[in-house]
């Protein structure tokens, strides 16, 4: 199923957070605070198995989250992927269309994109925006994690 399919079988939208701060393993504590099986949003509860993540980078060490954010250990979770460090927007570009194409066709609720550096969120944002995004996802604000 490619990406146009996806969009025209489902038409709910998949809200977006972006999740940006230095300490890899902070931005993960956060997101795995927000995926709590209970947990709720302005898209409401969040069922099992409707949440994906992009994560940028390798936390430092073990993770205490880890088993939060593997879909073997979290009902909630649909899929984990991690992208390597770097720029989201510039160099890893064409990795996270890919990355995020192969997830939207899954139809998540929720997807949380971690990233290391705001720098370029708003080129991001703006990305996320356009077709065929648009039509597919809502943003919602933005975490900051300050570690």
């Amino acid at each position: 199923m490619n990406l146009e399919t996806a969009i025209e079988q489902h038409q709910a939208y998949v809200y977006v957070t972006l999740v940006t701060g230095t300490n890899a393993a902070a931005r993960e504590c956060v997101i795995a605070a927000a995926i709590q099986p209970a947990a709720t949003d302005e898209a409401g509860f969040v069922p099992n198995g409707t949440v994906a993540l992009i994560l940028e980078g390798f936390p430092s060490g073990l993770s205490q989250q880890a088993a939060a954010l593997d879909p073997q250990h979290n009902p909630a979770l649909m899929q984990t992927a991690r992208i390597a460090p770097g720029c989201l927007c510039c160099v890893g570009n064409l990795t996270l269309k890919v990355t995020l194409n192969r997830i939207l066709r899954q139809r998540p609720q929720r997807l949380y994109i971690s990233l290391a550096t705001a720098t370029h969120i708003v080129q991001l944002r703006a990305f996320l925006s356009q077709p065929p995004y648009d039509r597919l996802l809502k943003l919602t604000d933005d975490l900051i994690v300050d570690c």
